[in-house]
This record gives structure tokens, C-alpha cells and sequence, in this order.
């Protein structure tokens, strides 16, 4: 499932789309249309196809229906009735269903035979123009013969230009086709990440790999919101509050940048110049993402702060890692998005870590550092001085994490500042 609303027309192409109105119809509803009936979890009926839909995801994910998993697939709709209890029962009611029928994999296999086309696909019209190349090569030729126009990956960002800055986007090139920014690559050393690798297939393999950042990305919008979204995205956007920039900063990896004059390899937290602003040459783009796997001795924490849990921009994102020996950190890398104009690495914070005994002293010592690191601002999120202080208290949150406590000394301790 996906939110329809930020979707642009042209990257459905090839796909099948399936609308609330094709389950059933009022003399033989689907069978989740009957259970919402038949369990009142439709009150004003705003929010039910939605709902429907989202189900009807759940069951072609060949998921089972527990409550987190229906809670999971529903966190993207509002019932504003407040309905959710005869929601749930009517989740929870549903029978297993195979993922596809005849039918479906009869529409799948015309679908494949009709996605033959090797050239880039083009649309003009009305001094409009958009493009879907399919390889690398294309994209690349297309970036410098048009460097004005916009590139769509998953759109959560792009698409509220339109539907609520009502902007008009004149050129559009869009990445969802080119398979070599789709892959997940693995070498001894590293992960090599396409930059349009959705939240959704990333949480799947460098979520196993990275529990903490997994964590972070379960939280970033809905379902059908990280079906769509892209980690490279999420990066070439370069907002402050990006969640991903400080998580990928602190687990030291590396942007592949691309265009016809070759390849540029650089650090993560190079690429973000000034507000606004990235290490972006003309003709270029994010092509991969390069993460070095974890190592035995490293310890890497990552933590999103907002004012909803789920489903709600940062006010802060902190991503820390270190390798400890015999009790010692070195190698350590503290990140920040939130705090700065661009995701940074809180550099005095670092050295005050490094060398030193992993403990309470070596963590206040880092957190009294942050103030020569940062000067945060306020805004709707968050003010300066609760930004500073629950910067400061993530740092203590990690080393707190480490130890074996009692529940009541954890609070006790974590509130001291």
C-alpha cells in the first residue's frame, strides 16, 4: 500500500493499481468490507476505504494478523470517531488469504511481457516534461542535458510541493525505474546501499544489521509512507532534521555521487555544505550509499526525539558509535541532526570520549563538550535549551543502555542534569 495523494501519475506505469472499489461491490463485498460492516468499524465513513485498503495490504504481505502487525498496517489512517476498537476486532476477524489468485498472476504476467522498453520513457505536454530512464546511463544523460529539473525518488517530500505548496514542477525526472539504484550489495567490509532503497526493503537488511537504526526507521512516517520513501532521498534533500543523515554520519558511511564525467566518493558529512546547500556538482546524483558493517568490538546507539512517537519529524536525531577495548572508546563518531543547520558530527563531544573509559564521567565530560559544538534554535518543534539538554541526556541515555541497573537507578540517574 502506498498514499495515492503524493503519488505522481506517470511513475504508476507499468504497475497494477487496485482501488477500495475493486475488492467487492455492494452485493458481494470483500470480505474485509463485510467484517467492517458487520463489526460497525465504520462510523462516519471518511476514513473506511482507507482502512480497507490498508487491510487488504496486510493480507497480500502473507503477514499474520496479530494486533502489532494490523497495528503496524493501519498507523497510516486516522479515524477521527476515535473507532479504532471495532477496527481492530474487525482486523483481527479476517481469515488467512493466499497473496495472489489466477487472476492476479494472470495481470502480473501480462504486466512483465508489456515491460520490454529499454529506452527511457518521456512525456511533454502543456511545456511540461517528464522522464523515466531505466539504466544508470540514462539517467546520468538526462541530469545534464536537463540540470534544472527536479529528481523524483519515493516523492513524501516532493509530492507535498504540489499538494500543499501547490508547486508547479515543470521537469521531472524520475529514479523509481532504474534497477542499479534498487540493489543491496554486500562486500567483506561494507553494505553498498542504491540510493533509491526504500524504508521499507531497508529496514528488511540493514535493519538486521543495525537493531538501533531499524528502531528509528520503523518510526519514520507509515507503512505506506516508507513503501515509498527513499534512504538516498531522504539524504540528497538535506534537511536538517532528516532522520537518517546522523544515523548513517555515526555508522561512517559514504556517498557514491555520479554523473558522465565518472564517480566521486565521499564522506557522508561532507555532503551536507549549509542549510540548503550539499556538495552537489552540476550534473550529479546520489547513485549509492556505502555503510561499513558493524564490528566486534563496536557499540553503535541511535535515537529519534519527537513530539509523537510515531509518524512525527524530528525535533533531534542522535546516532553515537565506538569501538571499545578493555573498556576504552576510540573510533568514536557522535551525530546530530536538529541541532545545526545541517546534520553534523559533534566533534569536541567526540574527543572528550575518545581514549577514555566508557563511563558516567567520560559521558558528562561529552556532554558538557556539546555546548561548544551546538548552538540550537528554537522553533515549532522544539525549544533551544530542551534540544541542548535532551542532546546531552541521549549521550548519558547510551551509557546507561550499557549497564545493568535497576529500573528506578536508570531514571534516577538519567534526570540529573
Amino acid at each position: 500500500a502506498i498514499n495515492a495523494c503524493i503519488v505522481f501519475m506517470p511513475t504508476l506505469d507499468g504497475k497494477e493499481i487496485r482501488t477500495v472499489e475493486s475488492l467487492g461491490t455492494p452485493d458481494a463485498p470483500h470480505e474485509i468490507q463485510d467484517l467492517v460492516a458487520k463489526k460497525n468499524a465504520s462510523q462516519c465513513g471518511f476514513c473506511t476505504p482507507g482502512i480497507v485498503m490498508s487491510l487488504h495490504a496486510l493480507q497480500l504481505d502473507d503477514l499474520p494478523y496479530t494486533r502489532n502487525n494490523i497495528d503496524e498496517a493501519l498507523a497510516g489512517n486516522l479515524c477521527r470517531c476515535t473507532g479504532y476498537g471495532p477496527i481492530i476486532d474487525a482486523a483481527m476477524s479476517m481469515h488467512p488469504t493466499p497473496s495472489q489468485t489466477m487472476d492476479d498472476i494472470d495481470i502480473l504476467q501480462n504486466i512483465q511481457h508489456d515491460d520490454v522498453v529499454e529506452f527511457s520513457t518521456r512525456i511533454y505536454g502543456h511545456d511540461r516534461y517528464f522522464a523515466i530512464p531505466k539504466t544508470v546511463a540514462q539517467l546520468t544523460a538526462l541530469v545534464k542535458d536537463h540540470p534544472d529539473a527536479v529528481l523524483l525518488a519515493g516523492g513524501t517530500d516532493v509530492g507535498l510541493w504540489v499538494t500543499k505548496h501547490h508547486k508547479t514542477l515543470e521537469k521531472i525526472i524520475y529514479l523509481g525505474n532504474v534497477n542499479e539504484l534498487n540493489t543491496f550489495e554486500e562486500t567483506d567490509e561494507n553494505y553498498i546501499i542504491g540510493a533509491g532503497v526504500k524504508y521499507t526493503d531497508a529496514c528488511a537488511q540493514l535493519g538486521v544489521l543495525y537493531p538501533d537504526m531499524d528502531s528509528v526507521m520503523r518510526r519514520i512516517g507509515s507503512t505506506q509512507i516508507r513503501n515509498l520513501g527513499t534512504i538516498g532521498g531522504n539524504i540528497a534533500n538535506g534537511s536538517p532534521i532528516g532522520d537518517m543523515p546522523p544515523l548513517l554520519i555515526a555508522a561512517g558511511a559514504r556517498l557514491v555521487l555520479a554523473s558522465q564525467q565518472g564517480e566521486r566518493d565521499i564522506a557522508l558529512e561532507d555532503f551536507f555544505i549549509d542549510y540548503g546547500k550539499q556538495d552537489l556538482r552540476a550534473g550529479e546524483f546520489v547513485k549509492t550509499i556505502i555503510v561499513p558493517k558493524i564490528g566486534p568490538d563496536q557499540h553503535y546507539f541511535a535515537y529519534k526525539i519527537s513530539k509523537r512517537f510515531e509518524q512525527d519529524i524530528s525535533a533531534l536525531c542522535m546516532g553515537l558509535s565506538f569501538d571499545m577495548v578493555d573498556g576504552n572508546c576510540s573510533n568514536v563518531r557522535l551525530a546530530y541532526g536538529g541541532m545545526a543547520a545541517t546534520p553534523k558530527r559533534a566533534t569536541h563531544a567526540e574527543k572528550a570520549l575518545e581514549g577514555q573509559i566508557w563511563g558516567e564521567t567520560s559521558a558528562r565530560a561529552a556532554m558538557a563538550a556539546l555546548d561548544k559544538d551546538f548552538t540550537p534554535i528554537t522553533d515549532m518543534r522544539a525549544s533551544k535549551d530542551y534540544r541542548m539538554n535532551v542532546a546531552k541526556n541521549l549521550i548519558l541515555k547510551a551509557w546507561l543502555e550499557t549497564k545493568t541497573q535497576g529500573h528506578q537507578q536508570v531514571l534516577e540517574a538519567a534526570y540529573e542534569f
